[in-house]
């Protein structure tokens, strides 16, 4: 069985060391990416149909209505098998204290029985917020392990973090 990193990820206006940034590549992004080299991973990126706005007011106003209806966002597709893979990696920023939606989307289109699922979630201080809570609701057969809380400013940054998590997690 085979690994894959999982992410979605939002370019644009970021909120970054407490103040609003362009980001050509979203923190996230940067952070799968790091993952995949390290894990040998296939990776995947979640896309929504409509996206969030660039505008990172905008954004934050978008996301707190999703949450809010508890919106699952149409996602433009879909890793193919993912009965390939035991191991999922998933990569998210913190929104609304949790995964954003289209996260949320995926997680309830397959069946993780029996998988092992790591979270990562890049954020500008809220750490984890509930989203392990809310992957262990949403994949009751999955094995969680304990999530990696990544700085977004410093994704770039944290590859020995994320070693240092795999390699914990491994033992």
């Amino acid at each position: 069985m085979g690994s894959i990193v999982i992410y979605f990820s939002r370019a644009g206006q970021n909120y970054v060391n407490k103040e609003i940034k362009e980001l050509k590549v979203g923190n996230t992004d940067i952070a799968a990416h790091l993952l995949e080299e390290q894990t040998g991973s296939d990776i995947f990126e979640l896309k929504p149909v409509k996206p969030y706005s660039d505008n990172y007011r905008e954004c934050v106003k978008e996301a707190v209505a999703d949450m809010k209806s508890n919106a699952r966002p149409e996602l433009m597709s879909y890793p193919d098998n993912m009965e390939q893979y035991d191991t999922v990696y998933l990569a998210y920023p913190s929104y609304c204290g949790t995964m954003p939606m289209p996260v949320f989307t995926f997680l309830e289109k397959y069946d993780f029985t029996g998988k092992t699922i790591w979270p990562l979630c890049t954020n500008e201080g809220s750490g984890m917020g509930r989203s392990e809570d809310d992957i262990r609701k949403l994949c009751p057969g999955a094995i969680v392990k304990e999530g990696l809380s990544v700085h977004g400013a410093e994704a770039a940054d944290a590859g020995p973090a994320i070693k240092a998590w795999l390699s914990r997690e491994a033992e």
